[in-house]
């Protein structure tokens, strides 16, 4: 049976208006699971002024620990016991919210566990997450993926350097990972309020030579061992000139980096690492706003001391009340039903 997906970006945005605006819809008789992907080895804020906010506002609020660096079958056991913990210790349904990979980890153990978490979880929200698999991952994990070795190369710093991400956190991620655990284990879409979030990284040059957001990297020196390959050759010059420096590489770069990658070598959007194609889960409400934004936004959003846009827990607020508010029309439309 095929699934079709509904566009939710409006409803979004006219949530995310009112939040920046000082009203809040998320209720206090929900607990919220928010659950860290690739990058939570990198940042320590990483959904910490979230959760600090939700707090502030009376709501019961966690940051999921488990490893990105795990397979996607480990974390999704170890989410489901910590759903089960939080149900029974506060008699609230949980609500879940997943960046990158840990959207899939959350998605896997609803997906494998469901007769037992029917009942204790109330949504989910999947952002920017890969759950139809990532060509990042495939690339790399496929020798002869990438005919340019220097690309290749530079495409495994970027991930094992510069997001501190484990290469076997990539491997649950590739296509056909991902084709084989769908087809096996039904994610609930029809019983289940579930909306997929995704973006797309700014390709311009601008931005490649930004440094708004850093992170340590051991990137130039190995750029002077091989030539870089040439999508990235007209970029590299203001980079390349402080070679005997120590070496800082933006983010935000490395997402424009590989999302031009991504679009020249596939003909695909993306945020840098997961195409807007493969973030969609079938049957959900997709959320496709058009401010671009990379895979790290997220993380470092919270950063930046800009405000003429909403930051990450605003947006973060406003996917929540789209959870909630479509959990409530479903209840709605079963009472009508059975009252008819």
């Amino acid at each position: 049976m095929s699934l079709y997906s509904v566009d939710g970006t409006s409803r979004f945005q006219e949530l995310l208006h009112d939040v920046r605006n000082g009203m809040h819809y998320l209720p206090d008789t929900l607990v919220y699971l928010l659950i860290p992907g690739l990058f939570s080895n990198h940042s320590p804020l990483y959904f910490l002024n979230t959760k600090r906010f939700f707090s502030k506002m009376g709501l019961t609020c966690h940051i999921a620990k488990i490893h990105s660096e795990a397979s996607v079958e480990k974390n999704a056991r170890e989410l489901k016991l910590y759903i089960e913990e939080l149900y029974w210790g506060s008699g609230k349904q949980v609500l879940l919210l997943g960046h990158s990979k840990g959207g899939v980890d959350a998605a896997a153990a609803l997906s494998l566990y469901w007769s037992e978490l029917k009942g204790k979880v109330a949504g989910l929200a999947l952002v920017q997450s890969p759950y139809g698999g990532t060509p990042v991952a495939s690339d790399i994990l496929r020798e002869g993926q990438i005919a340019d070795r220097e690309t290749r190369r530079i495409m495994e710093l970027i991930v094992c350097k510069l997001i501190k991400g484990d290469m076997r956190a990539l491997e649950d991620l590739t296509y056909d990972k991902r084709k084989d655990f769908i087809s096996k284990h039904r994610l609930p879409v029809d019983e289940l309020p579930i909306v997929s979030f995704h973006t797309e990284a700014s390709t311009a040059p601008t931005v490649l030579a930004t440094l708004t957001r850093i992170a340590q990297a051991e990137l130039l020196p190995l750029l002077t061992v091989a030539p870089l390959p040439r999508f990235l050759s007209e970029y590299a010059e203001s980079l390349l000139a402080s070679l005997k420096l120590p070496v800082v590489m933006p983010v935000s770069a490395a997402m424009a980096a590989t999302a031009l990658h991504l679009r020249l070598r596939y003909g695909e959007s993306s945020d840098g690492l997961v195409t807007r194609r493969d973030a969609e889960v079938p049957g959900s409400v997709v959320v496709r706003p058009e401010r671009r934004l990379d895979h790290a936004w997220l993380v470092f959003s919270t950063l930046s001391r800009r405000r003429a846009e909403a930051d990450a827990t605003q947006v973060c607020e406003a996917l929540l009340a789209m959870l909630v508010e479509i959990g409530g029309k479903r209840r709605r439309c079963l009472i009508e039903e059975i009252v008819t």
